[in-house]
């Protein structure tokens, strides 16, 4: 999938919610990635977040509000690999990942606020496929979301 986030506002400026106020940073080995939005909403558990990228993505971007969080990892290697295996397009992270190394070698967006070494905790919590809220924009599930080295847009119609 071609995407460039400048040309997508310049022809659909009408329907494009930009995310602004957050320095993104790619781990994925894809810079450039788009698709329907499912969501989760956690803070340092990624119970939920695991569950859903274990499952058939069919080409969707999962989008994680994980609050913003630096002290513990969201995404990892295996559960990036496990991504890839089941078709999702990218992975876009209000919060931290780790394993960048690996990371970085998958077929696959991952989009985080910046790296940490701890691992998530597990308790089970997390909401799944709610409208969730950050950078000014909210991603509501079955709503569009690209992102590249210039930002991250979301709409409520796919563009491209």
């Amino acid at each position: 999938m071609n995407i460039s986030t400048p040309d997508l506002c310049d022809e659909h400026s009408d329907q494009v919610r930009v995310v602004t106020g957050l320095n993104w940073q790619h781990f994925g080995g894809q810079h450039a990635f788009g698709g329907q939005i499912e969501t989760v909403r956690c803070f340092e558990d990624n119970s939920v977040l695991k569950q859903q990228l274990f499952s058939r993505g069919e080409g969707k971007v999962l989008v994680v509000d994980g609050g913003g969080s630096m002290r513990h990892a969201l995404i990892g290697d295996l559960i990036g690999a496990e991504a890839v295996n089941n078709g999702w397009a990218g992975v876009i992270i209000h919060g931290a990942c780790r394993d960048v190394d690996e990371l970085a070698k998958l077929e696959i967006g991952i989009l985080a606020l910046g790296a940490v070494p701890i691992k998530s905790v597990r308790r089970g919590e997390g909401q799944l496929n709610i409208p969730i809220h950050f950078g000014g924009v909210s991603f509501h599930p079955g709503d569009f979301v690209y992102a590249d080295r210039n930002g991250v847009i979301a709409s409520g119609q796919a563009l491209v």
